[in-house]
């Protein structure tokens, strides 16, 4: 198993295909064997790693495994302990309320390197820094969360998922390094490898292998043998449905509600 770790820059898309707008993953990364597991938002910063494993992307994503993944988040406004508090309990998004954080305000870290463009700045608002970690994989999850409770994302950087450590490695953004998979706990127990199947790959069923091959052409051909259902008006007198009533109906004659003609 290969397993290789990319610091992604800012503004690059988690993707191999090329885009004319941005750059991709392949810009660094030129490896055809490797898949992207634990993919980040083009607006976010930091770890992702990509292997030759068919089914790690799952087993790490899955919060039932707990892997718990650590963002180190600018927020606009200078966040309070009552907003954290919510933070770690859970917050109602509309897809769900998501599971406790851990949460905890931080200084800037001084191991940050420049982004490029730099977060605008504001001089009569402030910034501060949190470091959040989730075992979810939720979409933009740490940015919905913050902006739920008042204070919105400003800069997002991922520095670990599980015992991979983005800072320990000193990765630089667009730097990238092969690791033993076998050093680290986490590509321990992992579920049998399975080849790679892009996800608008949809298997069709072979109808020369199909168990009701046959049931739908012949019963096709037994629909034109007999016409299909008969429509009311082919029907006669005897076979047409009959309405339910009370017993109250009036009786439906010709006559009835019109004037009678001399």
């Amino acid at each position: 198993m290969k397993v290789v770790v990319l610091n992604k820059p800012f503004n690059v898309l988690s993707q191999f295909r090329e885009d004319e707008s941005h750059l991709t993953v392949s810009h660094y990364v030129q490896d055809p064997s490797l898949r992207i597991a634990g993919r980040l938002d083009m607006d976010s910063e930091g770890l992702i790693f990509l292997t030759d494993h068919g089914g790690l992307n799952q087993f790490i994503t899955q919060p039932s495994n707990k892997k718990y993944k650590t963002y180190y988040a600018q927020v606009d406004g200078d966040i309070d302990e009552q907003s954290i508090a919510k933070l770690r309990q859970g917050i109602e998004l509309n897809d769900g309320i998501t599971l406790p954080a851990q949460v905890e305000k931080v200084a800037e870290p001084t191991w940050l390197w420049e982004r490029q463009p730099p977060v605008r700045y504001r001089a009569n608002i402030p910034t501060s820094w949190i470091e959040i970690q989730i075992c979810e994989g939720r979409n933009r999850q740490v940015r919905r969360m913050t902006a739920a409770v008042g204070f919105p994302t400003l800069r997002l950087i991922r520095t670990r998922i599980g015992s991979l450590d983005l800072v320990q490695l000193n990765l630089q953004p667009g730097e990238q390094l092969e690791i033993e998979p076998l050093l680290y706990p986490d590509f321990k127990d992992l579920p049998a490898d399975k080849p790679y199947t892009p996800r608008s790959y949809v298997k069709k069923a072979d109808a020369s292998t199909s168990p009701n091959k046959g049931k739908s052409s012949a019963h096709k051909n037994n629909k034109k043998k007999s016409g299909g259902t008969p429509r009311i008006w082919q029907m006669e007198e005897d076979q047409k449905p009959r309405r339910k009533t009370n017993g109250t109906t009036r009786p439906n004659t010709k006559n009835r509600g019109r004037r009678q003609r001399s």
